[in-house]
């Protein structure tokens, strides 16, 4: 392909030289290096996104494999013809078969969507034919046994007849009466014949046909009589083999025929998804991405870096044009970097129309431009005599020829190569032309004139190859808004110039130009201190989050503890409430059998007083356990406390009642027992005189009932069933016993009522069943006696 000289000097066939070295086949290398850059912006978002979809399924789940695949159209063609193809084809065939089935194999492993899935909708799968082939051809030089049964059987016929050829023979060459007149005591072939190398004097005593003499005349090579009947045989049966052969290749040279069609779109979509992975993982070794693409004339490079130059080498530069400005001067000294980023700038607009990701950071945006016009480097031409001047005027007279709105124009060292104060002018001039015409320009030069130009002209902007006057070494870094210096005079001092001889060069510089390179210098200060500044900013951000964090952090870990701890609290205090609970019980028991024994009715009254005593303590227990996830600093009385209101004294941890509402101090009157006392209302908490249990509030039951008041009890230590069915009942204990089980609970009880037995029996019934049941038993005396019953759970 012949390039633009413009796509050359920004070396673009570099680029393209280095896709085609990640193709794989001749056909996608072939098309690697005959890309042109596209100027639809439709078509280049498409394609871009088509090699953007492939880097990222290839950064998921790997490139797919790609073999070297031949071009198998002729072929494909030549057997749909009816030709006979030879092995070679085949195998190139089976090859190409073979690198389809690797796709489709790839494509079904990636689950995501894919933008080349047009692509791999072209291809055939035929394993059937594949295996044939493969089954069939060993080499470009042999068919395998396995071709046919026929094939197998000729070819073992012929094993059968040499063996016993050779079996002859040995037993002649062994022998004592041939070994004098042999040459060699071995068997040979001479025209697909076996024969004895015998000397020339005994030609005469081996009966036979003679096939051959060595070049010597020494040796006569004979068939004996006694092997030629069976040599005849091996060369009918050879000639079978080979008609069996011919009808093995017209056999399968029909099968290909049959799906040459499908064998010339495997191979046009097989080459085409070769170069797209190609460009994926030339952009995976750029470290590229995808800018956004349009056609409004704006650039923005973020991190742009020149994808020629090593990565541990080269800069990032950040570069924008056509928003605020349309024409860009770049200044600043020699061996700054000044004419890679302009390389930089159209390489990577070239490589984005071509279809490839680029070496940018998110953020970027590149501009489809119909024309990108070039004047890089001297072209000075001794055959043409022509000046540096005269060759780079030529080029930029052909620039503002064909520049339009849809161009970018790159030009180095605008004007230079005559007088400073012509070339300055020119440069101007030629900087409005372009500018006119609508055309972006980036351009780099030395004059003052220039960089005074675009500080007064709107839609130019200067922007500067940072140099670092400590070191005396550019940095590379693109400074948009500010112009730079040349440095000339630090630079040869660093080279060894003379002292006086850069005072004398300074003496000699106008004052209008000290004042201005002064100006530069306090620009260029400012700038450095600002962006310090910025820096420091930055860093004290970094750390201020960071520190955020770890306080976020820290304040996390004390809530975990702290929600642990309480936890682990309240499963002691379960604990020991639950063993004191089982010791009381069996208490009970005893007592219980106790009052059986006596019938005096003061005995009775002392038992049940003790019992009463002691369920109150236990509450009390469970009372303090469930008061263990909050802090009483933290409690707040849900209203008012009122004449009649039951409440807890936080010392002491004894209930009363409110007596009369608070005073104007917040002081209560509290019956307690039988005393009464004067308590600050943040010393109470309010007791409430209702429960709430499965969503319900229920009310204290009366003394005179037989199961006890369920205010006294923990809803989540019982289950009350009266009036379910008993498979409703049932279901409910199950899954009460979880829940306990869950909660850490060991002993439960069961509200089951007495009626007509059935549904008491049927619960009983089931707890000696229940594998989660270690116990159970009837309620005692101020338990509910034999309406409840009480399970201990293992």
């Amino acid at each position: 392909m012949n390039m633009d000289e413009n796509y050359i000097t920004l070396e673009l066939h570099k680029i393209l030289e280095s896709l085609a070295e990640e193709c794989t086949s001749q056909a996608a290398k072939r098309m690697a290096g005959d890309i042109s850059p596209i100027t639809d912006a439709d078509i280049v978002r498409l394609e871009v996104g088509k090699t953007f979809s492939a880097y990222n399924a290839t950064a998921k789940i790997g490139s797919p494999s790609f073999f070297a695949f031949s071009d198998i159209a002729s072929v494909a063609n030549r057997a749909k013809s009816g030709a006979q193809l030879s092995l070679r084809e085949l195998l190139d065939v089976s090859k190409m078969l073979t690198q389809t089935e690797a796709l489709l194999s790839w494509r079904r492993q990636y689950e995501g969507e894919l933008k080349l899935d047009y692509l791999f909708e072209c291809l055939y799968d035929s394993k059937h034919l594949n295996d044939k082939i493969q089954n069939a051809v060993i080499s470009e030089d042999e068919i395998s046994d396995n071709a046919s049964p026929q094939l197998a059987s000729i070819r073992k016929k012929i094993a059968n007849a040499g063996a016993k050829i050779r079996d002859s023979l040995d037993r002649i060459i062994k022998s004592s009466d041939s070994k004098d007149y042999l040459q060699e005591s071995l068997v040979t072939l001479r025209d697909g014949r076996y024969v004895l190398p015998v000397k020339s004097e005994y030609k005469s005593k081996v009966a036979g046909l003679v096939h051959d003499t060595s070049s010597s005349g020494q040796t006569y090579f004979i068939e004996p009589l006694a092997v030629v009947e069976a040599n005849n045989e091996i060369t009918i049966l050879k000639g079978e083999e080979q008609e069996e052969i011919e009808r093995i290749l017209k056999e399968l040279s029909s099968d290909v025929a049959g799906f040459a069609d499908q064998l010339v779109s495997d191979y046009t979509a097989s080459a085409q998804l070769d170069l797209y992975f190609a460009k994926a993982n030339l952009g995976a070794k750029m470290a590229a991405t995808m800018p956004e693409i349009s056609d409004d004339g704006i650039i923005i490079l973020n991190k742009a870096r020149h994808p020629l130059i090593n990565r541990d080498r080269v800069v990032p530069v950040d570069f924008s044009l056509g928003a605020e400005y349309d024409s860009l001067i770049i200044t600043g000294p020699n061996t700054g970097g000044k004419t890679v980023i302009l390389k930089t700038v159209g390489l990577l607009t070239l490589m984005t129309m071509c279809g490839l990701l680029i070496p940018v950071s998110d953020g970027s945006k590149i501009t489809v431009f119909e024309k990108i016009l070039v004047d890089i480097g001297d072209q000075q031409s001794i055959e043409q005599s022509l000046s540096t001047f005269s060759s780079h005027m030529n080029k930029v007279i052909d620039i503002l020829n064909t520049v339009d709105s849809r161009s970018l124009v790159l030009i180095d060292e605008l004007g230079s190569g005559t007088d400073p104060v012509e070339g300055a002018a020119l440069a101007v001039a030629i900087i409005e032309k372009i500018h006119s015409l609508g055309g972006k320009l980036v351009t780099t030069t030395h004059y003052q004139e220039l960089k005074m130009y675009a500080l007064e002209t709107d839609g130019v902007q200067n922007a500067s190859c940072e140099f670092d006057v400590k070191t005396l070494m550019p940095t590379y870094r693109l400074i948009i808004g500010s112009p730079g210096k040349s440095n000339a005079f630090a630079i040869s001092a660093r080279l060894g110039l003379g002292e006086d001889i850069i005072k004398a060069a300074e003496g000699m510089l106008s004052g209008e130009s000290r004042r201005f390179e002064t100006i530069l210098d306090n620009l260029e200060a400012t700038r450095q201190q600002l962006e310090e500044n910025t820096r420091l900013a930055e860093e004290y951000r970094r750390e201020t989050e960071k520190l955020k964090a770890e306080i976020a952090e820290e304040r996390r870990k004390l809530t975990e503890t702290k929600d642990s701890e309480i936890e682990r609290a309240k499963r002691e205090a379960r604990s020991i409430i639950d063993r004191v609970s089982r010791q009381s019980a069996r208490l009970m028991d005893e007592l219980e059998d106790l009052r059986k024994a006596k019938d005096k009715s003061d005995f009775s009254k002392r038992v049940s007083d003790q019992k009463m005593q002691y369920k109150r303590q236990i509450e009390s227990l469970y009372n303090e356990e469930s008061k263990l996830g909050g802090s009483d600093e933290e409690y707040v009385l849900p209203r008012p406390l009122k004449k009649g209101d039951d409440v807890r004294l936080t010392e002491g941890n004894k209930t009363g009642i409110v007596i009369s509402p608070p005073d104007s101090s917040g002081n209560v009157m509290v019956q307690v027992g039988i005393m009464k006392t004067k308590v600050h209302v943040s010393k109470l908490r309010l007791v409430e005189k209702e429960v709430t249990f499965n969503n319900k509030k229920i009310q204290p039951q009366t003394p005179s009932r037989t199961v006890e008041s369920r205010a006294t009890r923990r809803p989540e230590l019982e289950l009350d069933i009266r009036g379910y069915t008993v498979d409703e009942g049932l279901y409910e204990v199950d899954s009460f016993i979880d829940r306990a089980l869950m909660s850490g609970n060991k002993v439960v009880t069961i509200i089951h009522g007495k009626g007509t037995g059935a549904l008491k029996e049927a619960v009983r019934n089931h707890l000696r069943k229940h594998p989660m049941v270690q116990s159970s038993r009837k309620g005692v005396y101020g338990e509910g006696e034999d309406g409840v019953t009480v399970c201990e759970l293992k």
